[in-house]
């Protein structure tokens, strides 16, 4: 006779311990988020600010934030939704789309901060990989006030070579902020050496320009095919060639003044009842009269 053991037995259950909410809904992964929080015993109080970035499918979401006993705190945020009023109207997932909100990000934690005109940042995009300064690099004590310093926190994103987190990255380190980072995740980076052109092309939209050429000549080949796609850039006028102007004047005016505008709210809609009224008794004697009236009137009597 053979006996088979049962594993998960009632004292199995005893000592399950469920994961965390976030965890189990895979949102969070809290090894790399303790190691992103956790402080040093020297610094005790010292908030560790981490550079969120996380994109829909709709929008790049940009955030400074520490965390605190009852939870994180968010210091400045910045969104791609806002491009739209600093003259990017469509395109707002792209990598270079990541990159102005990197950019407005960066300044304008910097202008909330007081020290925007201190770390002035990239004046123009070069795509070039350019190490950021810490303390680490300067033992000494100098009279030089170091840049502000975040972590980058992608999520559970996956970290590929060219993915548009790093393009959000890179916009907010051109921004002035300091961000630790390596050249090795940036578009065009092969054989250990960075492509400097292909990166500053994607940064201002120039791979996006191109595939909308190709659609374009497509769509006039084959003028009976319904094609969709770009249908928002052509209806804003925005055209192959005038991509880059629009994304450097773009640069131009976050830099100016990064603060957040404001939109006039439209007005809300009439909603559409589909329920039928109810009708008081006076309204369904007069209903019952009516139809009478007709119905003899069709009969002839």
């Amino acid at each position: 006779m053979t006996f088979i053991k049962v594993v998960k037995n009632k004292a199995y259950f005893k000592r399950f311990q469920v994961q965390y909410k976030r965890r189990r809904e895979g949102k969070t992964d809290y090894r790399a988020r303790r190691t992103m929080t956790i402080q040093d015993k020297t610094k005790y109080g010292a908030p560790k600010y981490r550079f969120v970035v996380r994109i829909t499918n709709k929008d790049v979401i940009t955030q400074i934030v520490h965390p605190k006993v009852h939870g994180d705190e968010c210091l400045c945020a910045a969104y791609s939704h806002e491009l739209p009023g600093f003259g990017i109207p469509v395109g707002l997932t792209n990598y270079a789309a990541a990159y102005a909100t990197g950019l407005l990000l960066a300044r304008r934690t910097l202008a909330k901060l007081n020290i925007a005109d201190k770390f002035a940042g990239v004046k123009e995009a070069n795509g070039k990989y350019e190490p950021v300064r810490t303390k680490k690099d300067d033992p000494e004590e100098s009279d030089d006030r170091f840049p502000f310093k975040a972590i980058l926190d992608v999520g559970l994103t996956r970290t590929t070579t060219g993915a548009r987190v790093f393009g959000a990255l890179k916009g907010a380190v051109d921004g002035g902020l300091a961000v630790p980072h390596r050249e090795n995740r940036f578009p065009g980076y092969k054989g250990g050496k960075l492509n400097d052109k292909v990166h500053r092309d994607h940064i201002f939209g120039k791979h996006v320009g191109e595939y909308l050429k190709q659609v374009n000549e497509e769509r006039a080949e084959n003028s009976d095919e319904k094609i969709l796609q770009f249908n928002k850039f052509a209806a804003a006028g925005v055209k192959p060639d005038t991509i880059e102007a629009m994304y450097k004047k773009a640069h131009a005016e976050i830099r100016k003044n990064p603060a957040k505008k404001t939109q006039a709210k439209k007005a809300p809609a009439t909603r559409k009842s589909y329920g039928s009224k109810k009708l008081t008794h006076a309204e369904r004697t007069a209903a019952a009269k009516k139809k009478v009236a007709t119905l003899r009137a069709k009969l002839g009597k």
